[in-house]
């Protein structure tokens, strides 16, 4: 019997693949339910680690830009980047559980910002709602993407020639870094500069802010 059910769950799994329908929560590496994930994301000792106002002046938004948060969670750093890309510059922040969209727009609310858009993206694509987008930010979530280098290849299509896609991440070659006991959920600089090369973009920066964490910064080739 127990046999016949993980069948019957590959097989359905396999028809999600095939059809490109919506995987279950559980597909992203190390998910939570939004309410569980936002007590962590909004621990006042995590957010001063973060050091949200350095990382968001490191990425030189310019008023009027066009940005993806993805994976944005309550809206941390999508308020902050809001405000740098002013009332003429849009962010979209997308997150792939719903529950986290309510989130965001109470931190723009709270933020007095109204230029964040709240997008329901998929596991293997942000699904933003343009193609001339300036400027993609990652903070702590490329490790969750099970598939990266497709992924990222669907994130370049969104991202004009010049525009620039931000990846702030833990690095597995620090010892001790969080998930050290789960490997597929380390990643490495050097994997991150394999897989935008790929995708047709240069890095471009280097940021050295922390001790346990890479900060890149790549611009896609014209």
């Amino acid at each position: 019997m127990l046999a016949r059910r993980w069948t019957r769950l590959a097989a359905a799994v396999a028809a999600l693949v095939i059809t490109g329908g919506t995987f279950p929560l559980s597909a992203q590496l190390g998910s939570r339910p939004a309410d569980q994930w936002a007590l962590t994301l909004e621990n006042g000792r995590r957010l001063e680690s973060l050091e949200i106002e350095a990382v968001v002046e490191q990425i030189g938004l310019r008023p009027g830009d066009l940005v993806a948060d993805v994976g944005a969670g309550t809206g941390i750093f999508s308020v902050p980047i809001a405000r740098a890309v002013g009332p003429g510059g849009l962010v979209f922040s997308v997150e792939v559980d719903a529950g986290f969209l309510p989130m965001i727009r109470d931190k723009a609310g709270q933020g007095g910002v109204d230029n964040i858009q709240p997008v329901l993206g998929q596991f293997g694509d942000p699904r933003l709602p343009r193609g001339d987008v300036d400027v993609i930010f990652f903070h702590d979530v490329l490790h969750h993407v099970a598939d990266r280098a497709e992924y990222l290849q669907r994130v370049a299509s969104y991202v004009q020639p010049g525009g620039r896609v931000v990846i702030v991440d833990y690095d597995m070659n620090v010892p001790g870094v969080p998930h050290s006991n789960q490997p597929e959920m380390l990643i490495s600089p050097d994997q991150v500069d394999g897989w935008m090369r790929a995708v047709g973009f240069s890095l471009t920066q280097e940021v050295g802010m922390f001790d346990d964490k890479f900060f890149v910064i790549y611009t896609k080739r014209d």
